[in-house]
This record gives structure tokens, C-alpha cells and sequence, in this order.
């Protein structure tokens, strides 16, 4: 996947759920690898911080963000619309500490950045693969979310409520393309039995049947309905009725599907896409950003994300391809075979034997690959994935220019399977290239560097 963010600006204006006020949010293209910035423009100084489950400070109705003064909430359902639409790099400006409500979905959110247009840029965006199965069990509710690999995002989502009315439901998203039609339209939902009690705390000031889907499941007065509908400046609802206040319900399972909405908005939080199945039991804002807030930190541990490598995969390039793109021979063919690449990431193997001539001297009693070859590796691989965008690669040759922050981690040895994943850091310019590189060995970097390298035409 590319990195994306918007062709150009747009506004929305709406009230704020909780606050009540009046709020102008703004969306301006940004650069790659800005991320999800949200900018306060009512405040000192316009205070500017990423969209992160670091930041997250209150869960009650909605996920608040805050750090230091600065303080956003409700911005969940515009998350759930950039993460389904694949944008990585937008600036936000809101004139308030939350998010308009508008009608309560993501559909306003999503429909401005399809019309506003959504573009790719150059470099690839960092994807979180979900390796092995993981799961965060909220210990308070026994909520969980479980994680399980597979080659695209899906997420599943199972509800259940003491109520007649909503009871048990579920939703799935197993394309995200169906997002805008499926989930963005699922509007947010309240209990008639909680309006007075959240009333009292000093939120959903400008929640209406309009932004809201509200549920009357337990039978109260009329004096008692008559009080909510006229502090919250409705028409009045009979009493006597159970069931939606709303008759225009998208789905019999439209709860189910917004909290879909709200576990991908929330999950957004991590700052990285993710490949797997996301399955959620009665999730929660407070669930979702700790689970967020969970793979992030295993993002951080990982430092960077191991390349998935199936062994019985077709490889993007066998030996004989290799060869006729480098003019690397024995002893100095440091690369079996490229399992991926794009126009800006290449992952490579190479299988450590000990039949490596270089190991009858590096060492005899303790065999040892040398660090200058894993490097020399590296910039093999490097080499496969810039001349791939030249014509006739086979006419060109790469050589360094510049190794820098060179890092040794651990020893590489006979019997380990290299993996190589080598990034462009710019496109390339005049010939020369500015590459990352990355040695793994089980899951973890042995290697890494900085490598600049020229791209020249052979004689």
C-alpha cells in the first residue's frame, strides 16, 4: 500500500455531541509520513499533535485524546473514515476540543474525503502484519479483541446488551472497500435509561434524534420522558411505546455496525494500517484504545516490522533471474531469491551454509558470517530493487557511494536464513539512491545501515 492523503481541502460544520458547540472541522492535504495530525486553532499557539493511542486520556462516550492543554475527543468516526479510505497523511483543524458529531455516522467523513479526492504518494506505508494470533481481554468488563493473521483487514464484531430491543448482535467487514456503503452510514446509539445520568456529567450537550440512534427498552413516565425530550429539545415520544425512538434504522443490526465503525476509528489509533482479522467481543472505546495502545507498543519492541516470508511462496525472482540482473558470481552471491518488492521496498533471502567458503577462515573452531557481508548483502538487495526501475538492468551496476550507521546485533551463523528488507528513503535523483537496510534472522534485526549508492551504466 501507498502512503495517501487528500487531493485538496474541505470543511465540515456541525455541533459537538458532548459540548454542544458550534465547530468548523477542516481537513488540508499533507506530506508523506506526516501522519494523522490534529491541530487546535482556537487555542495559543495552535497546538498540533499526532492521532495516537498515546495520547488517549477518557473513554466515556467517546475516545478523548490530550496532552498537555491540548484536548480532542469524539474522533473516532472521522479515524474509521481515513483508515477505510487508506489516508496516512492529512492535517485536521478543529475550533473545539471534539470532533463534529454531524449525523452521528462516518458518512459525512467519508463522502468529504471521496469528493475532495484521495491520492497516493511516493513512499509505502508502514503496515502492521499480524504474525500470530494476539488478544487484549479488558479485565474490568471481559471484553476482548483477538487478532488473528491473514492477508488482508477484516473485522468481525459480536455485541450483546441486557435489552429486548438490542439484545445480541454482530457485523463483518470482510472487504474494506465496502466500508462507505456497509459501516460509515451506522449512526452512534444511546439508551433512554442513560441520557439523564450522562446529562449530569456534562456530556452529549448536542446529541438529537438526528446524530443518534436512541433506544427505549425500560418503560418510564411520561412526565419523565417529557423532561429528557425537552432538555434535550425534541418533539415528545410517547412513553407508553418501547423500541427506537428512530424509524429509519439503516440495518435491524445498525448498533453491531457502528461499533464495527468505532473498533476500526479506535484501531486507527495504532498510526499504521493492519493486515489480519480483527475479531471484537463487546467492545468498548476503553477496549479498543488499550488494544491499540497494546500493539503499539509491540510495534516499538519490534522497532521494525519482520518481513513475513513463506518458504513454499513463488519468489518475485529466482537465482537465475538474480544473476541477470547482478553481475555478482561465486564466492560473492550473497542473495538466494526476492520474495517481495514494490517500486519502493524489496525483501530478499539468502541461505547461510556452511559451505560458505568464507567460513574456513571467519571462524575455523566458530564459524561466523562477516559483518562487511551482511552489509555487502544488503547492498545487493538494494541493487535488485533500483535497477529494476532503469531499462535493461542488466546494462547498469550499482556501487556505494556511503555506508553509514552501521549496527551489529547479533552473530549470524550456519544453518540461519537471512532475510533482507531494504527501503528507498527518496526517490531516486541523478542516479543516486538513498536506501535502509535491515538484516533479520528469527525475527530479529542482526543488522542494519544506511546505504548510498549510484546507479551507472556499464562499459
Amino acid at each position: 500500500m501507498k502512503q495517501r492523503t487528500i487531493s485538496k481541502s474541505f470543511t465540515l460544520c456541525g455541533k459537538g455531541l458532548h459540548t454542544g458547540l458550534d465547530i468548523e472541522f477542516k481537513c488540508l492535504p499533507a506530506e508523506p509520513n506526516t501522519g494523522i495530525l490534529i491541530r487546535r486553532v482556537d487555542m495559543e499557539g495552535q497546538p498540533t499533535y499526532q492521532a495516537l493511542a498515546d495520547y488517549v486520556s477518557a473513554t466515556e462516550r467517546g475516545t478523548v485524546l490530550k496532552r498537555g492543554d491540548w484536548q480532542v475527543s469524539t474522533i473516532e468516526h472521522a479515524m474509521a473514515a481515513f483508515f477505510a479510505t487508506g489516508v496516512t497523511n492529512v492535517v485536521v483543524e478543529v475550533n473545539a476540543p471534539e470532533f463534529p458529531i454531524l449525523d452521528g455516522s462516518a458518512k459525512p467523513f467519508i463522502e468529504a474525503l471521496y469528493t475532495a479526492g484521495v491520492v497516493d504518494q511516493w513512499p509505502d506505508t508502514d503496515v502492521f502484519v499480524v504474525s500470530k494470533r494476539m488478544e487484549y481481554v479488558n479485565p474490568e468488563t471481559g471484553s476482548r479483541i483477538v487478532l488473528l493473521p491473514d492477508d488482508k483487514f477484516s473485522i468481525d464484531v459480536h455485541v450483546a446488551y441486557p435489552s429486548d430491543i438490542l439484545g445480541n448482535q454482530y457485523a463483518s467487514l470482510d472487504n474494506i472497500e465496502d466500508f462507505a456503503t456497509e459501516i460509515a452510514p451506522a449512526r452512534t446509539f444511546v439508551f433512554v435509561r442513560e441520557i439523564m445520568p450522562l446529562l449530569k456529567k456534562g456530556l452529549i450537550k448536542g446529541g438529537d434524534l438526528k446524530n443518534a440512534l436512541v433506544i427505549y427498552d425500560q418503560l418510564i413516565s411520561q412526565d419523565e420522558m417529557n423532561e429528557i425530550c425537552d432538555t434535550l429539545h425534541q418533539p415528545p415520544q410517547n412513553a407508553e411505546r418501547l423500541g427506537y425512538l428512530n424509524s429509519d434504522l439503516l440495518a435491524q443490526n445498525e448498533p453491531a455496525r457502528h461499533k464495527l465503525l468505532d473498533v476500526m476509528g479506535d484501531l486507527a489509533l495504532i498510526g499504521k494500517h493492519i493486515q489480519g482479522r480483527v475479531i471484537a467481543y463487546h467492545p468498548g472505546h476503553a477496549t479498543n484504545t488499550a488494544c491499540a495502545s497494546m500493539i503499539r507498543k509491540q510495534w516499538k519492541r519490534l522497532e521494525v516490522m519482520v518481513p513475513h516470508y513463506d518458504p513454499a511462496a513463488e519468489p518475485v525472482m529466482d537465482i537465475n533471474q538474480i544473476r541477470h540482473r547482478l553481475p555478482h558470481r561465486f564466492p560473492f552471491a550473497l542473495v538466494d531469491k526476492v520474495v517481495d518488492m514494490t517500486d519502493t521496498t524489496i525483501i530478499a533471502v539468502k541461505n547461510v551454509t556452511v559451505n560458505e567458503p568464507f567460513f574456513q577462515g571467519h571462524f575455523p573452531e566458530e564459524p561466523v558470517m562477516p559483518g562487511v557481508l551482511l552489509v555487502e548483502a544488503m547492498a545487493q538487495t538494494g541493487g535488485l530493487l533500483v535497477l529494476s526501475q532503469v531499462p535493461d538492468p542488466e546494462h547498469y551496476s550499482t556501487y556505494f557511494m556511503k555506508i553509514e550507521e552501521v549496527k551489529f546485533r547479533q552473530k549470524v551463523v550456519p544453518g540461519d536464513t537471512l532475510l533482507f528488507r531494504v527501503e528507498l528513503l527518496e526517490p531516486v535523483r541523478r542516479g543516486v539512491a538513498q536506501m535502509r537496510g535491515y538484516a533479520f534472522v528469527g525475527g530479529k534485526i542482526t543488522t542494519e545501515c544506511h546505504l548510498t549508492a549510484q546507479i551507472i551504466k556499464n562499459r
